[in-house]
């Protein structure tokens, strides 16, 4: 090759391969890519969402099945909704991608149309015993290994994925390889043509601080994925959190990371409060009508109408939620108190004192 097209083919290599590094972060699966009229600014609309009718995964739904009357109507307000459902290091390295195609055909009955939602929840040891917390090389291994598994069980399927909800534990870790591993799982995950990731944020009081919370995510890998997730373990009101993400929204732009949107766990938080608002957080009471205050119950249902009147949001907060937020959607489980087995009364009362009936 004469010299003169040596230098014109390193050149284009040059260019092609900055295209290409300056493309991959903004490069992101989208869950509705390729359904025909499907909203281009959001990729959760324009296509069903499953619902699981399984008995696995701390399921309701054969409760809902075997209940009568009144019960069976107010236990259709979780069992019928589009839940997220938890994944972690329960599923053995060897069982993630069984688990993951498993649960998928169960959601979309066979319709590639259909998405399913799910929580990845792996790192391991985590939560309290992430203050301080190790990691050695073969737990990070291992990390590595489930989360290709799982991600070869998701496949070419429509999916949206939070990702490690209490990631704010990561403030106190004495190490950088819970974030490192998010990050790990954010760019695999991300990579699949249909799965939409959202980074687990906290919630407006906690990482402690606004600027945690930001680095937080630029570190787990947001510039990756579609966006993060706010709410997830906690019941902060919805608006406050919507005009919380907006902010990190906001920040996330000003550092280069544009256009990140969020959603917000709705679960329990039809009346949102603080968390030292209640004797004991870990354990608030279960609201017993719609009047009572300071207590979990059914939050908005899982949509993506986020502005829609129903909810009831401020003028201020709707145009934000417009803005910013993709959907609404239910990762907590508060019929299951402390993730223990599922609690008959308990889901009861949430479903009949929720003012989003």
């Amino acid at each position: 090759m004469p010299k003169a097209l040596h230098v014109v083919a390193r050149s284009l290599a040059a260019v092609l391969g900055a295209t290409l590094v300056l493309a991959s972060p903004a490069v992101a699966g989208v869950a509705n890519k390729g359904i025909p009229g499907a909203s281009r600014s959001n990729p959760l609309t324009g296509m069903r969402w499953g619902v699981y009718t399984g008995p696995y995964y701390n399921s309701i739904y054969p409760d809902y099945q075997q209940s009568r009357g009144r019960n069976r109507q107010l236990l259709g307000r979780i069992a019928l909704r589009p839940l997220a459902f938890w994944f972690g290091a329960w599923f053995a390295d060897s069982a993630a991608r069984s688990a993951a195609n498993n649960f998928i055909a169960d959601v979309t009955q066979g319709d590639p149309d259909v998405l399913s939602q799910m929580v990845v929840f792996r790192l391991d040891p985590w939560e309290g015993a992430a203050c301080p917390g190790g990691w050695s090389a073969a737990d990070q291994g291992s990390y590595h290994r489930w989360i290709d598994a799982f991600a070869a069980g998701i496949g070419r399927s429509r999916v949206a994925i939070v990702l490690q909800p209490d990631l704010a534990f990561s403030t106190c870790a004495s190490s950088r390889a819970p974030l490192d591993m998010v990050n790990y799982a954010a760019r695999s995950l991300t990579a699949l043509p249909h799965t939409t990731v959202y980074i687990d944020g906290g919630v407006r009081y906690w990482p402690s601080t606004f600027n945690q919370a930001v680095s937080m995510l630029e570190r787990a890998g947001v510039r990756y994925v579609r966006g993060f997730a706010l709410n997830t373990s906690e019941f902060d009101g919805t608006g406050p959190e919507i005009e919380y993400g907006a902010r990190i929204a906001q920040a996330l732009a000003a550092a280069g990371y544009r256009n990140k949107h969020f959603v917000i766990n709705t679960a329990g938080n039809g009346q949102g409060f603080l968390n030292g608002q209640v004797p004991d957080p870990n354990n608030p009471p279960v609201c017993v009508s719609r009047s009572q205050k300071l207590c979990i119950t059914l939050g908005i249902p899982p949509t993506t109408r986020v502005a829609s009147p129903r909810w009831h949001l401020s003028g201020y907060d709707a145009n934000l939620a417009f803005r910013y937020v993709d959907a609404y959607v239910w990762v907590d489980r508060p019929w299951l108190p402390g993730a223990a087995q599922f609690d008959l009364p308990r889901a009861l009362l949430l479903a009949g004192s929720t003012p989003f009936p």
